[in-house]
Formats: structure tokens, sequence, C-alpha cells
């Protein structure tokens, strides 16, 4: 897909919760939030890694599907899958095609991530793999390049 601009857009594709790894489900989690130089309005790159040493770890963004300057971050019917989802409780999982097999997107409404939109993204995350939110935290640096 193209945007106005003539650049290229990443097409998407659906995950399945349950088809991301089992330990998501059965061990202690941490959500880590990547490189604050790489952070954008809209996208809050971070991690999924087990509390203690063990699988590697998944890369788990939160993208607010809205944002729409200078393109449009998702297609329509996308969009309207993540409002829809969000109303009823749930989220959607996406992952670009072509794309790492190791990556996965959590599409929220709005056109900004901030604190608490990221951690009812998690908390919904954690509920679809079957994880108690409670066994989840994030690790959220304060300050930074920026700061």
């Amino acid at each position: 897909m193209t945007s106005a601009s003539g650049a290229a857009r990443p097409p998407w594709h659906d995950v399945d919760p349950f088809d991301l790894p089992e330990w998501l489900g059965t061990t202690e989690v941490v959500w880590r939030v990547g490189d604050r130089a790489a952070c954008a309005a809209h996208r809050l790159p971070g991690s999924l890694l087990p509390e203690t040493a063990g699988p590697p770890a998944l890369a788990c963004d939160v993208l607010a599907v809205d944002e729409a300057f200078p393109a449009p971050v998702m297609e329509d019917d996308l969009r309207t899958r993540a409002h829809q989802a969000w109303r009823h409780g749930s989220i959607v999982v996406l992952a670009p095609h072509p794309g790492p097999a190791d990556a996965v997107v959590v599409a929220v409404p709005g056109r900004r991530i901030d604190a608490p939109v990221a951690f009812e993204a998690l908390a919904r995350l954690a509920r679809a793999v079957g994880a108690d939110p409670r066994r989840w935290s994030v690790q959220w640096r304060l300050g930074g390049d920026d700061a």
C-alpha cells in the first residue's frame, strides 16, 4: 500500500494472541519501553521479556491507530476494528508484513500513547494470552536523551 506522499506503508496482518510464545501466559512478564529516541507520540516501542532469564524478548509496540499526518498509520478497516475491540474490552494484535516473526504491535484508538493507554493495552494483551495482568509489569525509564 502507498500513502498519499508516495511512501510505502507496511501492510499488516492479524496475530492471534494464542499464537504468541507460551511463556507470556505462564511466567512473570516485563514490558520494557524501548529507546526513547525511536519513540513517536503515536508509537511506543517496547519489548516483552520474562522477568527471569529465559526465552528471548518479543518486540511489542503500542500503536495509536488514528495518527494521520503526514500519512495515516493504519488502513480504515483496521482502525475501525481497533476501535471496536477497545470498546469491547479487547485489543487487536498485528504484525507488519513482511516483518520479523518476533515482533507484534498492539493497536489502540487515539493519536498518542500515554502511560494509562499503554498500561491498559498491556493488561488487555495479558488477558488475551491467558495471563493474569498482575503477573505483568512495566519498566519505563524517566528522563533520557530529551529530558
